[in-house]
């Protein structure tokens, strides 16, 4: 596009090959929120509000992935779909069940069935015959973010999907497989950063990022999203999780009511980012979800178009080198708006 200045974003097409036919939501089977689309209207708004230069990922391996997630965990993923079209067919692959507080969980069962359920916490999540290339590409857009930010960038925006933040070290769900922000998160750190910091702005909290980093506090983690006792995830992101051991104090949870709009969400934003700035982070990683927005279809949060540029705009104000990583939204016809939104807010601010 002939860019000579401003935020570089990273993206790749094969997020296309991560095209799930339906899930499972409100007890229907319906087609997935989480659609290649996405992140095409986001690309599309980057190009035409001229946000900075796209690049193509280049690859990491799987190195960096096994710095967060477990090596069985990943074996799962990269065979999964192999495993199931031997049994079932060319269909979505979606788990059966789960094992509760009643049931053992030292058991790996060998049937596709049974792993699927054992590695999963929801059936919103299909496995495709593309998952595994669309879920590896998008950790190498998110970890040629780190290496923009590690090459002296102040920032860069990695149009990661599909999304990531729900994954835990060995869980996939919450339409995310690899915990993209997480990955680079720990990048960061191995590459000379003594305390990363992760921003989690998604409507839903970041389960799977707090879980991976809960007992550590070189990683500190502070999410804003609708509270769970009433929303998806449900059984984390409560305001007492405040870390585990050496953790404890770096981590901070910002559940907020149904109908939230900026007046109170603005107040909650400028204390996270404070809080994580009095931990002398280096870097900084925002796992950016616009499902905040006020006609997202799975959401109940009420933020405009302007809020966004008013939240990037906040999130400049830690003034470190920082790495926007893409999460959900999925009122399709707003997403380009409202996420370049916030990177054009962060970049006047600058």
């Amino acid at each position: 596009m002939g860019y000579e200045r401003g935020m570089r974003t990273i993206y790749t097409d094969a997020h296309h090959l991560q095209n799930g036919r339906s899930e499972l939501y409100d007890g229907h089977l319906v087609p997935c929120f989480e659609m290649p689309s996405r992140a095409d209207l986001v690309l599309a708004e980057v190009h035409a509000r001229c946000l900075g230069p796209v690049d193509a990922p280049l690859p990491h391996g799987l190195a960096p992935i096994l710095r967060v997630h477990t090596e069985p965990f990943v074996e799962f993923l990269r065979n999964a779909w192999d495993e199931w079209i031997a049994v079932r067919g060319d269909i979505d692959a979606l788990p059966l069940i789960w094992p509760n507080r009643t049931m053992r969980h030292d058991r790996v069962p060998t049937h596709i069935d049974g792993r699927l359920s054992y590695y999963s916490f929801d059936a919103a999540t299909p496995i495709t015959a593309g998952t595994w290339t669309a879920i590896t590409a998008a950790v190498d857009v998110a970890l040629s973010g780190v290496d923009r930010l590690r090459a002296g960038d102040r920032s860069a925006f990695a149009l990661c999907r599909p999304p990531g933040h729900h994954a835990s070290v060995d869980v996939y769900g919450g339409y995310c497989f690899l915990n993209n922000a997480a990955i680079a998160a720990q990048a960061l750190r191995d590459g000379g950063a003594v305390r990363v910091g992760v921003l989690d702005v998604d409507y839903h909290h970041g389960n799977g990022t707090q879980a991976i980093f809960y007992d550590r506090n070189d990683v500190v983690f502070a999410s804003l999203h609708a509270d769970p006792a009433i929303e998806y995830p449900y059984f984390l992101g409560y305001s007492d999780e405040n870390g585990l051991g050496v953790g404890l104090g770096a981590n901070r949870n910002y559940a907020l009511p149904f109908a939230t709009a900026w007046d109170t969400y603005e107040a909650a934003l400028a204390d996270a980012v404070k809080f994580i700035c009095t931990h002398n982070i280096d870097a900084l990683v925002v796992s950016l979800g616009v499902d905040t927005f006020e006609h997202d279809p799975i959401s109940r949060f009420r933020l405009r178009h302007e809020d966004y540029l008013r939240m990037g705009e906040a999130i400049a104000t830690a003034g470190v080198p920082t790495l926007f990583v893409f999460e959900g939204g999925y009122a399709v016809d707003a997403i380009g708006m409202n996420a370049v939104n916030v990177l054009s807010g962060f970049e006047g601010a600058a």
